[in-house]
Parts: C-alpha cells; structure tokens; sequence
C-alpha cells in the first residue's frame, strides 16, 4: 500500500474530494462570498471589482509578480561582482530560503557593508538523517562562521555564507538530499511537529501528515533547481520523499473542487504568481502534546483518534505572534477553534485555508498581512463560512480535548519499538565549541560513530537523538560528557525553559541584544528567584530582540521583548503550557535595571501563590493592576528577606 493510499483507504477515489454539498453554489463569485459588513479597514482582497479604488500593493508584491516565478533579478545578481544583491532579490532569495545580512558591529563609518548570507533549511517535523546533518556541519566549517542554528520552527540555519560560495552551498544541501525551498517567504514555511518518535499511530500520522502537506504546498516553480542546479537534474530527491508515492501528492496538490482553490496559474496551481500575501505556518501535534505552541500557528492542527483509528483533525486558524511597537494596529494573537474534519478530506480543507488567505490577505500592507489580522477582522463564523465556500462543505465541530501540557522531551525516553531517543539541551540552540564545552564536535562524534540515528531539531531549539540502540546508551552518554556538553540533568529548571532569537549582530531587525546575554539574564533571574525563596521553581522566560516573537515571547511566563538599545518591554502572565497570551507590565526597561522590576513581583508570587500554582498564572489571577500597586509599596530591604507565606 502506497503512502498515500494508506492515509486515503486503497479503494478511495481521489475525486471524492469534491463538493456534493450545494449550500454554496461554486459559481458565486469570490468577492461576493463575504457580505460587506466582513470587510474591516484592514481587510483588502486580491479580486478586481469595478466599483474598486485601484489599490497601491506593497513593493514586495510587485517583486513578486516580475520575479518570473521567483527567479529575477536573483539569477542575474548572483552572476556580477557585487558582493550583494538587489532590493528585489533580496525578496526573491528570501523564498529560497536565505536572508541577505550584514555584521553591524563591524560597519565602519564611510566603509560598505560586509554583507553575508543566512540559509534556511526545509525540514518538515525537524526530521533528518545523519548524512545531511554532517554536510550542515561541514559547510558552516567551510563556509560559514562554524556554528550551527537550530531554530524555534525544528530548522538549521547556517550563517555568514558569502555570495560567491551560495551556489556551492546550496547545491551540497541538495545534493545531500536537502532542501531550502520554502525555508523562508511568502508561503508555508517549515512544518513543525511533536518531536517525539513515539510509535503509536497518532504520533506516526503527525509525522506522516506533515511530510505530505509540505509537499502539497511545496512552491513548484523550476527557478530553485535553475538558479542553483544551473538547470541540472541531482541525483538526490528530499529525504522525506523517498516513501512517497509523490505521483498520488501531485494529484492532491492538483485535485480543482471548481470552487476556486486553485489558480489558473501555470506554475503554481495553489499559491499563484504571487504566491501569498505574507509567511504562513502550520503546526501538527496529538491532544495533550503542547511542544508545539499549537495556539500561535496560521494553522494548527490536531490528530484525533477513536482506539487507535485516526478518524480525523481539529483545526485551529488564525494564530501568530510578530507585531512592532506603538503600532497598536498590530498585535500577537492566538488561534481560534475552526473546527472538526474528517480524514480524508484535511487536504482539501488546508489547502482551502491557504487559499482564502491568498485571495483575501492583506496585499498593501505587509505588517498587516498575516492571516491572523483576516481571521480577527471578520471574526471567526465569517472565517470559517469563506473558507467553506472554498472547500465546498460545513466543517464539522471541534472535538473536546484532553488538557494541554508544554512538552519538551529532554533526557532519555523509549521510542516504543525498542529503541531510545535522546533530547538534548541547547543553549538558545546555538552549535558551537567554545571554552565551556565542545557540543559541535561532540554531534559529529556521535553521528561518524553512531550514522545509523537520527536527529530531530524541536521547536525549543533542541535536539533530539532518536533510533539509538539501548547497549549504546552509556556510549553516547559519555560522548557528551567527554566534550562538557550537560544534558538535562546537568541544567537548572529555569535555563531547561529558557530561549532568545539570534537578534545582534546580524538580524536587520533587532534593536538589541538577545541571544548573546541571554544566558546572563538567565543567571541573575534565577538568583533572583532563590534570592525571593523560590528555589527549583520552573519559569518559563524568552527574550528577543525586537517585537516579532521568533522566539515566542508573548506567551513565555516572563518574555522581555527588544524595545531599543538595551531596553526591554516586559510581558508576564503566559500560561506554563502555552494556551494564553501574555500581557505587558512595563515599557523601556533598562537592562541594568530588570532585577528592581522583578523582585517585587517574585516575592509577591511567593507570599501568595497557590499550591502548585506557576508564575505565569498567578500574574494572570492578579492582574496587572494589583501586580503594579504591590511593587509600588514594596520595600526592597525588608519585604523579600521577609518569610511570607510559602504555600
């Protein structure tokens, strides 16, 4: 039984993914399916009208459009001398999976910029063999600054790549059985999963699910393989194709219900010549499993399961968290609940999903273009009816649900077919030597001893090391060990929950530090929590360097979030297990100056705390308000020595 025809049943017809409900005739026209009070000032719609103001898109938009399917200027950039590329191709690449970037500590005054490039890997679920994770490590060696990126969506990225080596890079990803295509851009971008490899059958689908929506939303267009390939066939097909019947993916991909899901587009039937207004992520995990921040995805998705039957999916929409300060307009925001659909039809309803968010997303204003805006301006009834006039039938009820619990799989657990995995921590998931410890060299002595495990980045910034077997579990525990590389019983509960973005000194979009004093932070929060007599209490803290939330900050128990040069915004009150937003408590807080924002709140939670109760609920249960009078009659000589109320 081929791939697919096990998820669709051997006897089913592909065609029966077609509408036989007529409570939406198809032939009504796209702009007419949502009544007028659905559009809001934001809301613009990528069909033509007569009685329309012509609308003035972003620049991007037009980039797109005479990219040829994402191919110019980029291809004639990559050929002169410049060390750079155009404004345009500095889109353009962007879905090929590199951002152009520049070391801002080393621009000198009067001097050009140094620029470098960033690359992005493809990895649906985090997922890859040992062969492709050693030529990562070869490259960013050879090429790169010598570290490797795990990031917060269970990718790698490679920087300081220079434009003269991009064509060598990207053509030893491939050749690798890698890909980059989609690791950034307007389109899906890397699916994230539960990491865990458990065999049970709803842990396998989430697996499998997201190797075949990556396919099915895979940009099609041939410029990834010209440009970098320089038309070439490789040898090589993505390693989470090869179990694929990808002739079966194609036919889901291209299966038209007449209801306007797919483009007349030649090249890319799904997404169009300007494939979508702005990024689009999905999310995939079984009830209960919250490793994935399921609530902040454009899409999420749910398995459900009747005994060990997969009988379908929730599906939650509308979710993401970047937003830039004093622009009001622009907030983080969680998902809500889309609803209920059966098994063999969630391809139809993703692609359904994606969909309106091309024809209806915002194309003027790119801080405005994400489909949570779409989702929170027509608000979710009228959501979901656009989207079922695309997909031709009702969504069913969303299917209660076990509760929630954040999951990060570190230490050593059993696979269920006899074989371990190990979840590894990584400090703000950053491979490198340095004088600490070795943990770029200790992976690859694992992986030269070990070649037959696999490795599975997740979306903390972790790693997982699976199919090891138990008489090697010693071994590779002392490989660690040998290189000073601590795992999970070797770190504090609070550096266990902790995770920063890049941000200085090479994402353009920072306008302070992260990553680099984040593990600093970290120390002087946590004496500053035993200090207040919360010993081995967990707190979950992220920090960025901006106000996007790569590093999901806005629904950390304690996020600091980038408000300029060595300036936070406080948010506190995000629930311990992921399913509610945090809140901001102060603006511009110096970083010299958090442990004098802190303390009052520690030492209040510690006085006042339920039994069991987290940090992030109790801010929650008292409010800012409350919180803010407590702090502003707090005596920093007596009242944190005092014994409180420890409950």
């Amino acid at each position: 039984m081929t791939f697919i025809t096990y998820f669709l049943g051997s006897n089913r017809n592909l065609h029966s993914f077609g509408c036989k409900s007529s409570f939406i005739k198809p032939d009504v026209p796209i702009e007419k399916r949502v009544s007028k009070q659905c559009y809001p000032k934001t809301f613009v719609t990528t069909v033509a009208s007569t009685t329309e103001t012509p609308r003035k898109l972003s620049k991007v938009e037009s980039y797109k459009k005479n990219s040829s399917h994402l191919k110019f200027p980029l291809e004639q950039d990559l050929e002169d001398e410049n060390i750079f590329v155009s404004e345009e191709s500095v889109q353009i690449i962007k879905f090929h999976g590199s951002y152009q970037q520049d070391n801002r500590e080393e621009r000198k005054k009067g001097e050009p910029k140094k620029y470098q490039f960033m690359l992005r890997l493809k990895l649906p679920s985090g997922d890859m063999p040992t062969s492709l994770y050693r030529v990562l490590d070869d490259i960013s060696r050879e090429f790169g600054n010598d570290t490797l990126r795990a990031t917060t969506r269970s990718s790698f990225q490679i920087h300081g790549v220079l434009k003269k080596d991009l064509k060598t890079v990207f053509r030893s990803i491939i050749q690798a059985g890698g890909s980059s295509l989609g690791g950034c851009g307007d389109v899906n971008r890397n699916i994230v999963t539960t990491p865990a490899p458990f065999q049970t059958p709803d842990y396998i689908e989430v697996r499998r699910l997201a190797y075949v929506l990556a396919e099915i939303l895979a940009p099609q267009t041939s410029s990834y393989a010209e440009i970098w390939l320089d038309g070439e066939k490789t040898g090589e097909i993505e390693f989470w194709k090869r179990n694929m019947d990808m002739k079966q993916v194609s036919q889901l991909r291209l299966f038209d219900n007449g209801r306007g899901i797919i483009t007349k587009d030649p090249v890319e039937p799904v997404y169009g010549e300007t494939y979508l207004p702005r990024k689009f992520k999905i999310g995939i995990t079984v009830p209960g499993d919250n490793s994935i921040d399921l609530y902040i995805h454009d899409i999420g998705i749910v398995v459900i399961s009747e005994g060990n039957e997969i009988i379908g999916y929730n599906v939650t929409v509308g979710g993401g968290l970047g937003r830039t300060h004093n622009k009001e307009q622009t907030f983080p925001r969680l998902a809500d609940h889309l609803g209920f659909v059966r098994r063999e039809k969630i391809y139809e309803l993703v692609k359904a999903i994606v969909a309106v968010q091309r024809d209806y997303g915002n194309r003027e204003s790119r801080m405005l273009s994400r489909m949570k805006y779409l989702v929170h301006n027509m608000g979710i009834d009228a959501f979901r009816e656009l989207v079922e006039s695309y997909f031709g039938e009702k969504v069913e009820p969303w299917r209660d649900l076990i509760p929630w619990k954040h999951e990060d799989y570190l230490g050593w657990f059993q696979q269920g077919n006899g074989k371990l995995f190990l979840g590894v921590p990584i400090l703000n998931g950053r491979i490198k030597n340095d004088a600490s410890m070795r943990l770029k060299t200790a992976l690859r002595v694992l992986i030269d001893t070990f070649p037959e495990v696999r490795l599975n980045v997740t979306p903390e910034q972790n790693l997982l090391v699976k199919e090891i077997e138990p008489n090697t579990k010693e071994q590779i525990t002392n490989i660690f060990k040998e290189h000073n590389v601590p795992l999970v019983e070797d770190i504090s509960v609070i550096f266990r929950d902790s995770m920063a973005c890049p941000a200085f000194p090479l994402c353009p979009l920072a306008v302070t530090e992260s990553e680099r004093v984040m593990p600093n932070i970290v120390k002087r929060i946590e004496a500053l929590f035993h200090h207040c007599g919360l010993n081995k209490v967990p707190l979950i803290i992220r920090m960025t360097g901006c106000p996007n939330g790569c590093a999901r900050p806005y629904t950390a128990e304690l996020g600091l979030v980038g408000q300029g040069p060595n300036s936070y915004q406080i948010w506190i009150g995000g629930c311990p297990h992921q399913t509610r937003l945090a809140f901001v408590y102060k603006d511009k807080v110096n970083e010299s100056d958090l442990e004098t924002i802190l303390e009052p709140l520690f030492a209040y939670y510690r006085m006042e705390k339920q039994r069991g109760e987290r940090f992030g609920n109790f801010c929650y249960r008292m409010g800012k308000e409350a919180l803010a009078e407590y702090a502003q009659n707090y005596n920093y000589e007596t009242d944190s020595a005092s014994n409180g109320t420890k409950k």
